[in-house]
């Protein structure tokens, strides 16, 4: 589902990843600032943010001896604590009638594994899973615990940051969860669908949505980022009643999860959820923001320190995120639309922050991008939420404000046509009850339970840890392409209060 559906765009995430801010983890845009929110994991990917911090020791003495524990058998390469997933889908086939309930747990968690190590929290490698996530798969019970949404969005933080370096080419992490955020909230840079939505809300554009008039060259992007986000920018895309009815009553009674302002944690990565910053996007009005807490000096920790006890290492911002509730921000509903600011925000903002990129003589450059051609018989749908289409315009853009011209840029790779497919089958029995909705996928399958027969849904199969929802998409067959980034200058840390 997930993987037919993503296709990759390096260069809209080149293009955002030039307005990344590292240190208030936004991007700074004309309309202010904006970001990747714990609203935007949990609905977009159906991943649980209200939940225990992931953490805990990534350290054996015999990562071997695990893997056989709990695998029951042992990789042929273990590069010091990873294995490589095309193992794991060798050495784990698809479950049958005669399967016993041990195998399906342990295709499961080789399932799980990929899903992982593949899609949620990738490295640059694409193809090595580290084997501390093994160890939070030994009880599902306890598995369904965890915020696994506050963890992807953590490495997704940490993975832009580290993007903005002048040296780095490639860029880990949920890259579809990037790209579909900037779809949904900018209608100019998102391709047509004649089909309903449907939950997770990653899985909206698949291969038949058209990309035809949409920008294909970095430049173009930028361009289109200048002139119209500041009147096109979508601050609550989740608002619309045709997504709103696709989304369980679950997923939306618990706002408060979102909003809070706290240190996201995920072993040895800690990233501020800056909220405060953003409160537009959840119908707040947005004040001026005090300075940001900086946490730069953590980028610099990782997993190579074997040894280390992660849990009292974040002991701080561990407990923080244990007593999340006590830091939502002040928030003051918004009245009309025309007061979504403080009438001070955006004067400030423009000295501030960095709305622009581009001299103002580059924003008024005209903009063609060929129109698609229809048939009679295939007319444009009202419901076609491609936007308005990209003509030649003249920017509206301010004339105030500090401009910044992009600084050498590295060329994107080349376009992964298909980054991600889909695995031929997915997990079809999970034994001792223990496990009964883990994936959410929209092929009729067979679950297996201890005490029940198997279980049949014709439109969509589920698979749930206890009470508590993990909807996880499925994990690659073929090593992700990373995208390649580009890099946009650099700025002060006193140019980074906005």
């Amino acid at each position: 589902m997930i993987g037919r559906g993503c296709k990759l765009d390096p260069k809209l995430i080149s293009a955002l990843i030039e307005r990344w801010r590292p240190e208030t983890h936004t991007f700074h845009l004309p309309c202010g600032a904006c970001t990747i929110t714990l609203e935007d994991v949990h609905l977009q990917l159906g991943l649980p943010v209200d939940g225990d911090a992931v953490t805990g020791s990534v350290h054996s003495a015999d990562w071997g001896a695990v893997c056989y524990e709990l695998l029951g058998a042992i990789p042929d390469n273990i590069n010091g604590s990873q294995i490589e997933m095309d193992w794991l889908r060798d050495t784990f086939p698809e479950p049958d009638d005669n399967s016993t309930e041990l195998e399906k747990i342990r295709y499961t968690q080789a399932y799980i594994l990929q899903i992982i190590g593949g899609y949620l929290m990738p490295d640059l490698s694409r193809n090595l899973i580290h084997l501390r996530w093994l160890l939070k798969l030994v009880d599902f019970r306890a598995t369904g615990e965890f915020s696994w949404g506050s963890a992807v969005l953590a490495t997704l933080y940490r993975e832009m940051c580290g993007a903005m370096r002048p040296n780095k080419a490639k860029i880990g992490g949920c890259l579809s969860l990037l790209q579909l955020w900037a779809r949904f909230r900018f209608p100019f840079l998102r391709p047509r669908m004649d089909h309903p939505y449907t939950f997770p809300l990653i899985t909206r554009w698949n291969p038949l949505a058209s990309y035809a008039r949409l920008p294909t060259c970095l430049e173009d992007i930028r361009l289109l980022l200048e002139q119209r986000s500041e009147a096109q920018f979508q601050l609550t895309p989740y608002e619309d009643l045709a997504i709103r009815t696709v989304i369980s009553d679950e997923y939306l009674q618990n706002p408060n999860a979102w909003h809070v302002k706290v240190p996201l944690v995920n072993f040895a990565i800690v990233e501020m959820h800056q909220s405060d910053r953003v409160l537009r996007q959840f119908r707040f009005r947005q004040p001026i923001t005090v300075a940001p807490e900086v946490l730069d000096d953590y980028h610099k920790i990782d997993l190579r320190q074997l040894h280390t006890d992660w849990p009292r290492f974040w002991s701080h911002y561990i407990q923080m995120w244990e007593d999340r509730y006590n830091y939502i921000p002040t928030r003051e509903p918004i009245i009309v639309p025309e007061l979504v600011c403080a009438p001070e925000y955006m004067p400030w903002f423009r000295i501030h922050g960095k709305p622009y990129l581009q001299s103002e003589e580059e924003r008024q450059r005209q903009l063609c991008v060929q129109r698609e051609r229809r048939s009679p018989l295939k007319p444009r749908r009202r419901d076609d939420d491609a936007g308005p289409s990209i003509e030649p315009t003249q920017s509206p853009g301010p004339t105030t404000g500090p401009t910044q011209s992009p600084g050498p840029t590295v060329q994107p790779s080349t376009p992964t046509a298909q980054p991600l497919q889909m695995m031929p089958a997915v997990a079809r029995g999970i034994a001792g009850g223990a496990v009964r909705e883990l994936f959410f996928l929209p092929i009729p399958i067979n679950l297996w339970v201890s005490n029940t027969s198997a279980i049949n849904d014709v439109i969509t199969s589920t698979v749930t840890i206890l009470s508590r929802r993990v909807i996880l998409p499925t994990p690659t067959t073929r090593i992700l392409a990373g995208a390649s980034t580009t890099h946009a200058g650099s700025w002060t840390k006193e140019e980074s209060n906005a």
